[in-house]
């Protein structure tokens, strides 16, 4: 195959997810969550939404057209995916397929069923695919890796992996930025940074930097709409969890039932629970993000206004070229050739 017909079978699978009914999405978000209870069928949805998005034929030619990627020599590119939220594993199955090398994959436990689900139809759509996915226990026999995981594990990639090309990508988070100035609808739109996927991915907001002496009220106010989220089964226990540390430490800390938002200088918070960290003005700002800049996968503000971020509302919608850890993966593997 060359680009423009692995361009085509990818734009016909992103037009039948798009065409996919309430009943099918149903069926497909119940499957997954035989494996993974996190796996809604509201975040199935989101995630199936989020990669349609991807799969438009101007996007694909806009995206591939500053790459060399037809060649005869095609890679075996093992890849390791994460499970935390719906086929996070599935812009690098894109990246692989789409630039004409073989792709062997080491599934997540957590999610097995939707990625193999795609493969199916991909392959039915473009049946020369079916030679090039693997889906394997191990990534023997690899030309070049990527792998996504914890701190911890990617220290084991790192080492593992260090004799062939590779992509490793560590934890990452993301943060919002607060002025104090913003409308109650943008407030809203910032909740859904913070609750889609449960809190679950890289891109959503675990912490907000607020100006000193911020009034989280309004915030709080804003964030009825989610309110549902405290109706799952595990988010509800994390959250009863948490509070508990909290009381227990004596930790002071705001509770609109179904968050807990609470001063902290960590990056990351755990299910639930939404840091914050206040700064005085726009320099003690940028410092303290500077700080942890390689830590941060995107930021978000009202309208976008701060530097390089996202407006509210929008952290969960990356564009195809908005690559993990900035981490350029078609670059790399055109570089392979």
């Amino acid at each position: 195959m060359n680009l423009t017909q692995r361009i085509s079978a990818f734009t016909e699978l992103g037009n039948q997810i798009n065409r996919l009914n309430e009943d099918e999405k149903a069926t497909l978000a119940d499957q997954a969550a035989q494996h993974n209870p996190w796996f809604t069928f509201e975040y199935v949805t989101l995630a199936l939404a989020g990669v349609s998005q991807f799969l438009s034929k101007g996007t694909l030619n806009k995206w591939t057209a500053s790459y060399s990627l037809d060649t005869s020599t095609p890679k075996t590119i093992g890849v390791a995916m994460a499970g935390n939220i719906p086929m996070v594993g599935f812009h690098d199955f894109l990246c692989v397929l789409i630039s004409g090398n073989k792709l062997k994959a080491k599934l997540s436990s957590q999610d097995e069923v939707l990625l193999k689900a795609l493969t199916q139809r991909l392959i039915q759509i473009e049946p020369r695919f079916e030679s090039l996915i693997y889906f394997e226990e191990r990534l023997n026999n690899v030309d070049a890796v990527i792998a996504t995981g914890s701190d911890n594990t990617s220290r084991y990639f790192e080492y593992y992996f260090r004799n062939i090309p590779n992509i490793i990508r560590k934890n990452r988070s993301s943060c919002g930025v607060i002025r104090g100035d913003e409308t109650t609808q943008q407030l809203t739109e910032l909740g859904k940074d913070v609750f889609s996927y449960f809190g679950l991915g890289c891109r959503n907001v675990s912490k907000v930097f607020v100006p000193e002496g911020y009034s989280f009220i309004p915030l709080l106010d804003s964030w009825p709409t989610y309110s549902n989220i405290a109706n799952h089964h595990k988010y509800a226990n994390n959250y009863d969890y948490q509070k508990s540390i909290l009381l227990v430490n004596g930790v002071t800390f705001l509770d609109n039932g179904f968050v807990l938002v609470t001063e902290n200088s960590a990056l990351v918070s755990p299910i639930s629970v939404l840091f914050f960290e206040t700064y005085k003005d726009q320099n003690d700002l940028n410092e303290k993000i500077s700080l942890q800049k390689e830590k941060i996968q995107c930021i978000v503000s009202a309208n976008g206004w701060y530097s390089e971020s996202l407006p509210f509302g929008k952290a969960q919608y990356p564009e195809v070229w908005d690559y993990a850890d900035n981490a350029d993966t078609l670059k790399f593997l055109s570089g392979l050739n």
